[in-house]
């Protein structure tokens, strides 16, 4: 039996400042997926997840999540986890990883109200599963850049999501810390039955985890599964000039 679609769009174009910044996008994302979004810089891969958040909304085209266009999602609009390119944060601001994390059970109608005993339970928990319950009252500015990420996920999980959307999330680590963030996703991914988005420059990294690889720059170039597209003659027509830096000189006799 076919998993529902938690994401799909149809023939979905955006046109930002008078530029064409995507192009007849059609992608479908199932329930218990981990897609990765792929492709150079400038392609307009953080420009989709805009799209799929609902913040901003697309010149032509549908996109629909969980069936529904993001702007009429409501209560749903909960059941999705988010991690930004670069986190908004007051890198000054005295907090522990703890706050950090229970700002991700703030929302619109509990602004300025303290939080309750089942919130600060469940952001626990999410520090647990990411591995950072014992160091949940540490300065959150002192945490390696790997622990300080991993708190994001937390932030990102606390409320449950059934999609998970993650913006280049091991942008700053270390080879080490982001093969750690990709082997604790998969197995939040798996545990939880998440429906997992990510935007990636780590062609390798998200080869080995996703399940599927989604190549755009302005329009989608090729979709399927990683082995599918990193063996896909239209991926070098994305990247363009920046193939060879990414791949070198492949022998392809």
């Amino acid at each position: 039996m076919t998993s529902p679609a938690v994401i799909e769009t149809h023939e979905l174009n955006v046109f930002l400042e008078g530029h064409h910044i995507l192009e007849d996008i059609n992608i479908s994302v199932t329930s218990g997926e981990m897609a990765g979004i792929i492709g150079p810089n400038g392609a307009g891969k953080t420009t989709l997840l805009r799209l799929l958040l609902g913040l901003i909304r697309p010149s032509a085209g549908q996109v629909k999540i969980f069936g529904r266009p993001p702007e009429m999602l409501g209560g749903m609009r909960d059941q999705i986890g988010y991690i930004p390119q670069r986190p908004v944060f007051d890198w000054h601001f005295p907090v522990s990883t703890l706050d950090v994390v229970l700002m991700g059970m703030v929302t619109s109608t509990s602004l300025g109200r303290p939080f309750s005993r089942l919130q600060r339970e469940k952001a626990l928990h999410s520090l647990e599963m990411v591995g950072l319950s014992d160091i949940q009252d540490k300065p959150f500015t002192g945490l390696s850049g790997g622990q300080q990420q991993r708190a994001f996920l937390a932030r990102a999980i606390c409320k449950e999501p059934r999609l998970l959307l993650l913006d280049e999330p091991n942008a700053g680590l270390d080879l080490p810390a982001q093969s750690r963030f990709f082997t604790l996703l998969g197995k939040l991914q798996q545990s939880h039955n998440l429906t997992v988005v990510m935007v990636s420059h780590d062609l390798t990294l998200i080869a080995r985890y996703a399940h599927k690889l989604i190549c755009i720059n302005r329009t989608m170039h090729v979709h399927g599964s990683p082995a599918e597209v990193l063996n896909s003659p239209h991926l070098e027509k994305a990247y363009r000039c920046e193939y060879e830096v990414l791949f070198g000189n492949r022998d392809r006799g």
